[in-house]
C-alpha cells in the first residue's frame, strides 16, 4: 500500500506542474472575459464572431472542469488511500488500486493538452486542400481528404466552414479551402500541412491498375482579432463574379462571389460561400491577412535556419504522410514514424493519434 500511496502523490505533483504550465488561473481570467463579452446587448448583432467567442468560451469552460475535477479526485483518493492503509481493508486497497489507474489515465489524455504551447494553437485553423500529380485520382484524393477532415472536426467538436471550392470537371475536387473554428483548432490541425501519397486500384482505371496520387495541405492559424496586418488599399485587386457553388438562384444570379489579389505577394483568394459580397469580402481579408502573417512568420523561421546551418527545402515530392490501400494497408507519417494498420479508421477521421505523435516529435 505504501508504494501505491507514493505513486498518488506523484501523479499530484505531475498534476501541479502541468497546472503550473497551463496556467489555469489565466485561463479563469480569459473564460470570465469571454462571458462578460457574452453578456453585452449587442454581442449578436456579428453573429459569425459571436459564434467564434461562444465556442472559444465553452471549450475554455469545458478544460477548466476537466483540470478542476481531475485535481479534486486525486485529493479524495489521497483520503481514501491514508484510511485503506490504516484499516488494511483489501477491498479498500483494490478499489484505491482501481481508481488510481482511472486517474492516471484521465491524467494521460489531459497531458497531451501540455503538447499545445506556440503562440496560435489555441486559434482557429484555415485549411486548404490542393489536387496534385495524379489526374482524376488526385482529384478523387483531395475529396477523400476533404471528408476526413470533416469527420475530424465533428469528432473534436469543432464547426467547418467552406470558404471556396473548386470541384473536378470527372469527379473529385481540384481544391477547396475551410475555416475551422474551436479551441486548439490550429493546434490540432497543423500536424496535416503538407503533401499526403495515395497508393491504390484506381476506380477510375479500367485495367485495375496501381496508382499513386497527391495532394497538398495547407493549414495556418487565423489571427486573434487582437493582431493585425497592415494591408494598403493600393496593393489589393478585386474581381467579382457570379457564384458557381451552392447558395441557391439568388447567389447565381448576383456577382456575390469575390477574388481578392495581394498585388506584392501574388496572393491569390477566392470565396463565395456567402451570399452576401460584402461577408464574402470579410472573409477574403481575414484569409489574406492569416496568409500574410503566416508567410512573415516562414520568411523568419527560414533566416533563423539559415544562421543555425540547419535549413531544408519543401518539395512537392516530399510527402509528409503515406496511405497505402494497396497490396497492403497502411498509413504512415514520414516525420514520426507513427503508422496505422486501419486505413478506413483513420480516413473516416480518427486522427489524434497522428496529431500527438506529430506534436511530441516536433517537440
Amino acid at each position: 500500500m505504501e508504494n501505491l500511496i507514493k505513486k498518488i502523490e506523484e501523479l499530484r505533483e505531475r498534476l501541479t506542474r502541468a497546472e503550473a504550465l497551463l496556467d489555469l488561473p489565466q485561463m479563469e481570467s480569459e473564460a470570465r472575459e469571454l462571458k462578460r463579452e457574452m453578456s453585452r446587448p449587442d454581442f449578436w448583432n456579428d453573429q459569425r464572431k459571436a459564434a467564434d467567442i461562444s465556442r472559444q468560451a465553452e471549450g475554455l469552460e469545458k478544460e477548466l472542469l476537466k483540470w478542476q475535477s481531475l485535481s479534486k479526485e486525486i485529493r479524495e483518493l489521497e483520503e481514501l488511500a491514508a484510511l485503506a492503509d490504516k484499516e488494511g481493508e483489501k477491498d479498500l486497497n483494490e478499489e484505491v488500486e482501481k481508481r488510481y489507474l482511472d486517474l492516471l489515465a484521465q491524467f494521460s489524455d489531459l497531458e497531451f493538452l501540455l503538447l499545445f504551447s506556440e503562440k496560435y494553437d489555441a486559434s482557429n485553423a484555415i485549411v486548404s486542400i490542393h489536387a496534385g500529380v495524379g489526374g482524376v485520382d488526385a482529384q478523387d484524393w483531395a475529396q477523400i481528404l476533404e471528408r476526413m477532415y470533416y469527420r475530424y472536426s465533428e469528432k473534436l467538436g469543432f464547426k467547418a466552414e467552406i470558404i471556396d471550392r473548386l470541384e473536378g470537371q470527372e469527379a473529385g475536387i481540384k481544391s477547396v479551402s475551410f475555416r475551422v473554428s474551436g479551441h486548439f483548432a490550429y493546434g490540432y490541425f497543423k500536424s496535416e500541412n503538407g503533401v499526403h501519397r495515395l497508393v491504390r486500384i484506381s476506380p477510375f482505371d479500367a485495367e485495375s491498375m496501381r496508382h499513386t496520387s497527391f495532394a497538398l495541405v495547407e493549414v495556418i492559424p487565423e489571427l486573434p482579432e487582437s493582431e493585425s496586418v497592415e494591408i494598403r488599399d493600393e496593393d489589393l485587386k478585386w474581381e467579382f463574379y457570379h457564384s458557381s457553388g451552392p447558395g441557391g438562384q439568388n447567389v447565381n444570379k448576383t456577382a456575390s462571389a469575390v477574388r481578392l489579389i495581394h498585388l506584392p505577394t501574388k496572393i491569390s483568394i477566392t470565396c463565395q460561400s456567402e451570399r452576401s459580397q460584402l461577408q464574402n469580402r470579410e472573409i477574403a481579408l481575414r484569409v489574406l491577412r492569416a496568409k500574410l502573417k503566416h508567410l512573415e512568420e516562414e520568411k523568419k523561421n527560414k533566416e533563423e535556419k539559415k544562421l543555425k546551418g540547419d535549413v531544408k527545402v519543401a518539395e512537392w515530392g516530399k510527402q509528409i504522410r503515406s496511405y497505402v490501400m494497396q497490396p497492403y494497408q497502411l498509413v504512415k507519417d514520414h516525420r514520426s514514424d507513427y503508422e496505422e494498420t486501419d486505413i478506413n479508421s483513420v480516413l473516416d477521421g480518427n486522427l489524434e493519434k497522428f496529431s500527438e505523435a506529430y506534436l511530441r516529435f516536433i517537440k
